[in-house]
């Protein structure tokens, strides 16, 4: 992405999402921990060579957290009773959620080298960022600047995409939180690396919304995979490629396999074979066609979302540990 295309999209995010958002800058660590990227990237790097899903898991982190109540890190908080926390992490759309040790990793080597200064809600977004331009994704210029929330709205989870769920109903969940159609099929662009388990799709395998057969806009040999993988009646929680062309590399191959009938999630291939959206399958076929469109968007996107509601000034905290609230003195 270019300098001049990033600047662009960040003026107008600025001018989209108002004074609060205003508060937030690529440079807002540049004197109080200026470190802090090159800690959080030696983190990551290292956490990286054990997991190649390592960013799949931190990016899905980053939206789940920022669908509800916008991108405060309230997902990052465990239950505790003393405090009045009823976690995200335990509602259905969380419980496939993952990497929060690197997470509260990035966290205590931070707490070292600047104490109480970098929220844990900048510090999921910053690893998303590095995580997957790593994988051979885009970057973007990313603003800087969210404090945590003291509260959690495992509640609220609602909000979050469901794999089983429909385009009328996914996109009416982009759009409360004021996207739109374009970032609902950028976004949707991160299944390009990453595993899903079988529990997830495999009604798509027998019997498709009880009509006693496969989903048929799913390629009869892909079909045919996919039902070996996870047989009727076998476990759910066997993993398998998002993206079975190149799994780990993030890249536009995701929409390419759309086109052929090989989207994994049902939630994926309505993206292309919905018949009543032909707008949506051109953005398919528009992100099939130019990987640099697909960067560009998706990056726009990245900011868009990181900018959802973000907590600034003296609103929330600086979480010491990401799981938890401060106590009262600290703050």
């Amino acid at each position: 992405m270019s300098s001049f295309s990033v600047a662009t999209i960040a003026i107008i995010i600025v001018m989209m999402f108002g004074a609060s958002t205003a508060q937030l800058s690529p440079a807002f660590y540049a004197n109080t921990c200026p470190d802090m990227p090159d800690i959080v990237r030696q983190v990551v790097e290292q956490a990286r060579v054990n997991d190649v899903r390592l960013g799949a898991k931190i990016i899905r982190v980053h939206f789940h957290d920022c669908f509800v109540n916008g991108c405060d890190g309230s997902l990052l908080l465990d239950d505790s009773a003393a405090d009045g926390i009823q976690s995200e992490k335990s509602a259905p759309p969380n419980l496939s959620t993952a990497g929060y040790e690197v997470i509260d990793s990035i966290k205590a080597a931070l707490e070292i080298a600047c104490p109480s200064v970098v929220s844990c809600a900048d510090i999921v977004a910053l690893a998303s960022q590095i995580l997957v331009s790593l994988d051979g994704g885009p970057t973007w210029e990313l603003p800087l600047g969210r404090r945590d929330s003291r509260t959690a709205n495992r509640a609220g989870t609602t909000a979050i995409p469901g794999p089983f769920e429909t385009l009328t109903q996914i996109e009416a969940k982009y759009i409360a939180q004021g996207l739109d159609a374009t970032d609902l099929v950028a976004s949707s662009g991160a299944h390009t690396f990453g595993r899903a388990r079988c529990g997830t799709f495999s009604r798509r395998l027998f019997n498709f919304n009880n009509t006693g057969s496969p989903d048929i806009t799913i390629d009869p040999t892909y079909l045919q995979t996919l039902q070996q993988n996870c047989p009727l009646g076998g476990p759910g929680g066997t993993l398998n490629n998002l993206d079975p062309t190149t799994p780990d590399a993030f890249d536009n191959n995701y929409y390419t396999n759309l086109q052929n009938n090989k989207g994994l999630l049902q939630t994926d291939q309505v993206l292309f074979s919905t018949a009543d959206r032909p707008d949506v399958a051109a953005i398919v076929n528009q992100f099939a066609g130019s990987q640099d469109e697909f960067f560009t968007a998706f990056g726009q996107f990245m900011i868009r979302m990181g900018n959802l509601s973000p907590l600034t000034g003296t609103n929330g905290e600086i979480r010491s540990n990401c799981g938890r609230i401060n106590s009262v003195a600290s703050i």
